[in-house]
């Protein structure tokens, strides 16, 4: 199938060139616009209680809930100069009425705690109009240039000026990361190939892949909410694996051309071999970042759906455009080398220091499995203390307006006067009767009696809507915070009422609650789907069993290096970044999907050569020395090209996006050069025979279905020239 579908691609090859063209004319047309459509942020569950109660408190009581936090700050008046409130009230009564529903200042409310301790300072809090994050981003960006006060500086937070502000930081970083890549790249490439036209082929799969990828997620963002987050999956990923692919691709075919091969016969047998594995390779990762949809929150579903797309496409421009170059192109592809042109002699058996180096590590396959393994578990140690919290401000570099209020809210204001868990209650009637009064005043009594709370008081009665509003000591999203409203929760409700519980705490506890609910479930598909499409490309039953297992434990190790850096605060100063003493529990998730999808990458990058050989020769041990031969450097070689953009998005500053560049890179490096490399050639070694065993009936299967690299598809003597001489 694979060897005709490559024929097919070479008779079509100028219609293909033209659509691929068009397409991504189109797509970038389209695509361009994705960031005014996505949302900032989705990390909550928005089925949860802690949301359904959100809501409420937003219809019922908007002051409770501001959108946007603006501190007012002179340093020579105080709030109690005149000029000072003129000043303030005069440009927050002036902001349309359409786009802010509502504002609370200190002259209305008489709050102590909208002043700062030095009384140099307020904040006012606003409500937008909108009843999305979308809507009411869109409404602060109608207003945000008429917020500031003459004469007072003016800092503009809270969660939705945060939010946009992170969206615009995160899509300057992403242009930053692709300036910075792409050179670096093809300088890479060039050493790698050692011409300047194939250098660049790989660089072309990865446009398009990110152009075709900002336009499905712009798509799917006109019908349900997308993070601004998944942006940065897409523009990584996107550029990251389609250089794999691609570099599969035309090496492949250049090995093809050395061997005598042009025309239908070179571009068949490319996709019959290389096309299996990248179409493998791409499914497995796709596979394992669609089990990211099985989880409620809008950041973990917008990652899988930027992340199967850059993937997908990834592997059809690789797959169809990528070839249709190459077929055109024919052995101009080694056009323009760097170094002076010889007749390229196969390596033969026994030769060549790949072969040598996976012998050695075969030979002492104890000491390598102790050692590698040792390291590891070592490295993962810090993961048994892992702390997780929310997003907030934090995430933002310190001179960001949103780190700024939070900071100043953190330190100037008296914070903890407006810190609670609220219970949102929904009455039978009016909650300003006798009876309903009485029956909220005993609800209010049980909750302030709860163990852990210092007080509770009915903070708002609206209709047949109530809060309650519970006070306790230490940090909302401590276990002793979450503790408290489960315990809150136990609490009984006033007859015929319902109850909800909001607050920074209740979200915090529902997250980890969703999240700890949906995780066994993703994990039992991923193990499902990865053991079924490795046992297609290897056709063993041992094989997927030892490549799980050793993901389980790459994975660990790089959590634990990402708790060591990034909640001990290691590094920090090297990398340039605040530590917050905790991790956001979507973001290991987010990264156990792409990593483990990853690893398997390398994973059949390797075997399937391995396999490839072991048919051949029917020797274990001889199949891995040459297939480590033959595709190890490229291996290597991919490795260290995925980690260019991953090491460029790494110096964002944004928290959450530094935090996944700097883990993807260290994850990346660990798996290929010692997990798959030392670990798993000893580990091969080890199993020996019993390693690409299977019982009759599944091997009849593989034999039949399985998805292998060969040397032999169909008969193309005809089509065989004299060998073509390379750079």
């Amino acid at each position: 199938m694979f060897e005709k579908f490559g024929r097919l691609l070479h008779r079509r090859r100028k219609p293909l060139l033209i659509l691929t063209v068009l397409f991504a004319v189109l797509s970038g047309a389209y695509g361009a616009g994705v960031f005014g459509s996505l949302t900032p942020l989705g990390f909550q569950d928005p089925g949860s209680g802690s949301e359904r109660a959100a809501r409420i408190a937003e219809k019922a009581f908007p002051q409770r809930t501001p959108d946007a936090v603006i501190v007012y700050r002179d340093e020579d008046r105080t709030v109690d100069d005149p000029s000072f409130r003129q000043a303030v009230v005069k440009q927050v009564e002036s902001l349309p009425k359409a786009d802010v529903t509502g504002y609370m200042h200190y002259w209305q409310t008489k709050m102590p705690a909208q002043v700062s301790h030095d009384r140099h300072a307020t904040f006012v809090a606003l409500n937008l109009h909108g009843s999305s994050e979308k809507a009411k981003e869109d409404a602060y960006e109608a207003i945000k240039d008429k917020i500031p006060a003459p004469g007072l500086e003016t800092l503009q937070g809270g969660t939705v000026p945060t939010g946009h502000q992170a969206s615009e930081k995160i899509e300057h970083d992403l242009r930053t990361a692709e300036i910075i890549s792409a050179p670096v790249l093809f300088l890479l490439l060039l050493v790698v190939f050692g011409s300047l036209t194939a250098a660049f082929l790989p660089l072309i799969v990865g446009v398009l892949s990110i152009l075709g990828s900002m336009a499905v997620l712009r798509t799917i963002a006109n019908i349900t909410d997308v993070s601004v987050f998944s942006m940065s999956l897409v523009t990584i990923l996107g550029l990251a694996v389609a250089i794999d692919y691609g570099l599969l691709i035309v090496s492949r075919y250049r090995e093809e051309l050395e061997a005598g091969y042009t025309g239908e016969a070179a571009i068949g047998r490319t996709i019959a071999t290389a096309g299996r594995t990248v179409v493998i390779s791409g499914t497995t990762v796709a596979a394992a970042l669609a089990g990211l949809t099985l989880f409620p929150s809008t950041f973990l579903k917008s990652m899988s759906y930027g992340g199967v797309a850059a993937v997908v496409l990834a592997v059809l421009f690789s797959l169809v455009a990528l070839p249709a170059v190459l077929a055109v192109m024919g052995p101009k592809v080694n056009a323009f080398p760097l170094r002076r042109k010889k007749a390229v002699r196969a390596t033969a058996a026994g030769e060549g220091s790949w072969y040598r180096f996976g012998h050695g590590l075969m030979r002492r396959r104890w000491v390598v499995v102790v050692g590698a393994v040792g390291l590891l578990l070592t490295l993962a140690l810090p993961f048994s203390k892992i702390e997780f919290g929310s997003i907030n401000a934090q995430q933002l570099p310190s001179t960001s307006e949103g780190r700024q209020v939070f900071n100043a809210m953190e330190h100037d204001f008296d914070g903890d006067a407006v810190k609670s868990i609220d219970s949102l209650l929904l009455l039978k009637s009016d909650g300003t009767s006798k009876e309903q009064g009485a029956a909220l005043q005993s609800y209010a009594k049980r909750l302030g009696a709860t163990e852990g709370a210092t007080s509770a008081r009915i903070s708002g009665i609206e209709g047949t809507t109530a809060r309650v509003s519970v006070t306790y000591d230490g940090n909302p999203i401590s276990t002793h915070a979450r503790d408290l409203v489960n315990r809150i929760k136990e609490v009984p409700a006033p007859p015929g009422a319902r109850a909800y519980i909001g607050g920074e705490s209740a979200v915090y506890d529902d997250t980890l609650d969703a999240l700890g609910e949906t995780l066994p479930w993703m994990l039992l598909y991923i193990a499902v789907m990865t053991y079924v499409l490795l046992f297609l490309a290897f056709g063993s039953v041992l094989l997927p069993l030892k490549a799980i297992a050793m993901n389980l434990l790459s994975l660990t190790a790089t959590f634990g290096v990402l708790v060591w850096i990034f909640q001990d605060g290691h590094l920090n100063g090297l990398l340039g970044f605040d530590p917050t003493g905790n991790i956001e529990p979507n973001m290991p998730i987010m990264l156990f999907a792409l990593i483990f999808g990853l690893s398997m990458d390398y994973e059949v990058f390797l075997v399937s050569r391995m396999r490839e050989q072991y048919d051949k020769q029917g020797d274990s041990t001889e199949a891995v020395a040459t297939g480590l031969q033959s595709i190890g450097r490229l291996v290597v070689s991919a490795a260290l090209l995925m980690c260019v953009p991953l090491a460029a998005i790494g110096m964002s500053d944004v928290l959450t996006i530094k935090l996944f560049g700097v883990g993807m890179v260290f994850a990346v490096l660990t798996d290929v050069l010692v997990v798959r490399i030392l670990l798993g050639t000893a580990v091969m070694k080890l199993l020996g025979r019993a390693a690409w065993w299977a019982p009759e009936p599944l091997a009849r299967f593989y034999d039949r279905f399985g998805i292998k690299e060969t040397d032999a598809p169909a008969d193309d003597t005809a089509d065989r020239p004299v060998p073509v001489t390379v750079g």
